[in-house]
């Protein structure tokens, strides 16, 4: 492979600190840099990596990137985006929720399309390996034709900007709805069409939702429940989980994507999950540099799937809003 040069744009969103460890570990990367609106973050996370901070994006792209990652408040991903397509790269990998509107997220797919710059959403979920095994076991037939999936992505409160409505686009419903939405569709190969959704604030009682519980109807007559809530405390000794259980008309596959864990407890009263299983970001940011290369990276999300995800996530809102379902529309 030919050595890529890579940059990241904004430090806001926490997995930018592991594609970073990821990017700096490559042997086929030059992580060339970092662009943060924070300039003391941004700073220290140059440091970190050791690599450059850049004070305006600019700076960053008459470097000759081969491709950007944008990490930043998901409000924001429309700019920067629209911003790296227009400078040249050859792959943006953008963080998830793709946008915060449909209207956005068209228009990025459009721009890059337009600029013939390969547009991917960051899930790295479609990495995880108990998750490819249970695409295979359904796809070969080892419970027959799925009837339904119970799926949970239940997590802690992160804070910060993420309860910020208008740098998020939301709170729990839209940071944690997306993953799910697209293991659902990778694992179904059909479309979502209606979102039932029960939104509430029942843990935090704040002005934003930490709790959301959706019933998606897909084309082909499966229904999925899905629980997005941030109800984890802050003494959980993990972020929370993914989960799928998978009901077919010959049995029933269970998945639990963050269970290689050790359960350590220390004299310091708290006790912590040590995770020993397959980094995940680690298998998405590989099959960005292939991106980013010229190569192909069948496995990587789209821009498109990115979209089909969000839209899940709309219509949850709709439907919270109306007390009734609402189309997953495009």
């Amino acid at each position: 492979m030919t050595r890529v040069k890579i940059g990241i744009l904004s430090f806001a969103h926490m997995h930018a600190y592991s594609y970073a460890d990821a990017l700096a570990k490559h042997p086929d990367v030059e992580f060339v840099g970092i662009v943060d609106a924070d300039d003391t973050r941004g700073r220290s996370a140059a440091e970190q990596f050791n690599t450059k901070y850049f004070t305006s994006e600019r700076e960053l792209f008459v470097q000759d990137l081969d491709g950007v990652i944008v990490t930043s408040e998901n409000i924001h991903h429309h700019t920067l985006v629209a911003l790296a397509a227009q400078s040249g790269v050859r792959a943006i990998l953008c963080e998830k929720p793709l946008a915060t509107t449909i209207d956005h997220a068209k228009q990025m797919i459009s721009l890059c399309a337009a600029r013939n710059v390969k547009l991917a959403t960051a899930f790295p979920c479609r990495y995880s390996p108990a998750f490819k095994q249970l695409c295979t076991n359904v796809w070969t037939g080892a419970i027959g034709d799925v009837l339904a999936i119970c799926a949970t992505n239940r997590g802690s409160m992160p804070g910060g900007w993420f309860i910020d409505k208008t740098l998020a686009g939301g709170a729990a419903v839209i940071d944690h709805t997306v993953h799910v939405a697209d293991l659902n569709r990778v694992l179904l190969r059909t479309e979502a069409e209606t979102v039932y959704a029960e939104i509430h604030n029942g843990f935090n009682h704040e002005d934003w939702e930490d709790t959301g519980f959706l019933s998606i109807s897909y084309a082909n007559g499966i229904v999925a429940s899905l629980d997005t809530s941030w109800s984890r405390p802050k003494s959980y000794p993990t972020w929370g989980d993914v989960t799928m259980q998978v009901v077919g008309t010959c049995g029933i596959l269970n998945l639990d994507m963050f269970a290689q864990n050790l359960v350590h407890y220390s004299a310091k009263g708290k006790g912590e999950w040590i995770n020993f299983g397959s980094d995940t970001d680690a298998g998405l940011v590989s099959d960005f540099i292939h991106l980013a290369s010229g190569d192909d990276a069948p496995h990587i999300a789209t821009g498109e799937d990115g979209l089909h995800a969000l839209s899940v996530a709309i219509a949850a809102y709709e439907s919270a809003a109306k007390g009734q379902p609402a189309k997953a529309h495009l």
